[in-house]
């Protein structure tokens, strides 16, 4: 694949929207260990980003840093213009965050539980009753909505986590491994609610180890390897030529790489 190179950006982004996301110079130290170091990206409004790298490569971190639950130790994250050092609470209720394995009460059913947190953001009843029945749809959870989360199918799990994230209508979703351990189906109905938000507009970063979903949920790719941004540009530029993404993502991967 001529022509690509480590951090190379291609840009496929839309030209005159806004940016929602910022990552400016982000870097996480621990110690002499670097867990990020100095990267910078941006995604703008309606985007549909996946956000790629092998395990260990910093993609928690950087969303963590990025949503306000971690603070760099450098750079700057900014969510719809909001800088989430200093005004995270603006910042947070332009996000809807699903970090991976996300913490559900497994005694409350998926509607006691959009209620608790419909009621922890302060909406009143009508708003409330509006948006816990615009989720459930939005998700397909109505032949779950009453039954213990404990009961509920990974895949069930996950999309109420996602109706959590959406509840107070965000324009910005971070989703960390949102297909992790799912089965084919179950993946599915993700794809399906990813395609929902691109048709709201929906500004979307996600993280993915299933390099076969990113052409079917995604238009751009952001990579990262070992703390560092490796690439940043459309899923057709990384498959240029003869190369796939398993391929591309193995090269740009590789230790040593340039």
């Amino acid at each position: 694949m001529s022509g690509l190179n480590s951090g190379e950006s291609n840009d496929v982004k839309p030209t005159g929207k806004r940016a929602m996301i910022e990552a400016i110079g982000l870097s996480k130290f621990y110690g002499p260990f670097a867990a990020t170091r100095d990267v910078t990206f941006d995604v703008h409004e309606g985007e549909v980003v996946a956000f790629l790298g092998p395990n260990g490569a910093g993609k928690s971190t950087t969303m963590k840093m990025l949503t306000g639950y971690l603070s760099p130790s450098a750079g700057t994250a900014r969510i719809a213009g909001h800088d989430m050092a200093d005004d995270r609470l603006q910042g947070s209720a332009c996000l809807g965050y699903l970090p991976e394995n996300g913490p559900l009460y497994p005694d409350m059913t998926p509607y006691s539980l959009l209620e608790f947190f419909a009621e922890a953001r302060g909406m009143h009843r009508t708003q409330k009753i509006e948006r816990i029945d615009a989720v459930i749809d939005l998700c397909a959870l109505s032949s779950v909505i009453h039954k213990p989360i404990s009961k509920l199918s990974k895949g069930y799990r996950q999309r109420v986590g996602m109706a959590q994230a959406l509840l107070h209508e965000p324009d910005v979703l971070i989703l960390d491994e949102p297909t992790a351990g799912l089965d084919p189906n179950q993946i599915r109905e993700v794809r399906r609610t990813m395609e929902r938000l691109r048709e709201l507009k929906k500004t979307v970063l996600l993280s993915t180890h299933i390099l076969q979903e990113v052409e079917a949920m995604a238009s751009r790719v952001i990579l990262i390897d070992e703390g560092c941004l490796k690439y940043d540009g459309s899923v057709a530029k990384l498959q240029e030529g003869r190369e796939g993404l398993e391929d591309a993502f193995a090269r740009l991967t590789a230790s040593g790489v340039d």
